[in-house]
């Protein structure tokens, strides 16, 4: 494991099991496939509060800004 790969698992680790695992899931499953721009993008999504991210991952809010948006529709698509 390098340790890009760690400092991103410790930080999809968040407040609430059910962010922990739709952020790690993704991690372990769909990260690698993003292009780098997406990866900066999901770096982006990681500096967020943890009631956005449920908020938004759960499809309860969209996210104002366009690149969080397309984050969050690649994390929705995968789960």
């Amino acid at each position: 494991m390098s340790n890009i790969d760690g400092r991103l698992r410790w930080r999809c680790r968040r407040g609430t099991r059910e962010l922990d695992l739709i952020l790690g899931s993704f991690l372990e499953s769909s990260y690698g496939g993003l292009d780098a721009r997406q990866q900066g993008l999901f770096d982006r999504l990681l500096d967020c509060e943890d009631d956005r991210l449920q908020d938004w991952l759960l499809g309860e809010v969209e996210p104002d800004d366009a690149g969080l948006a397309e984050i969050v529709a690649i994390i929705r698509r995968t789960r």
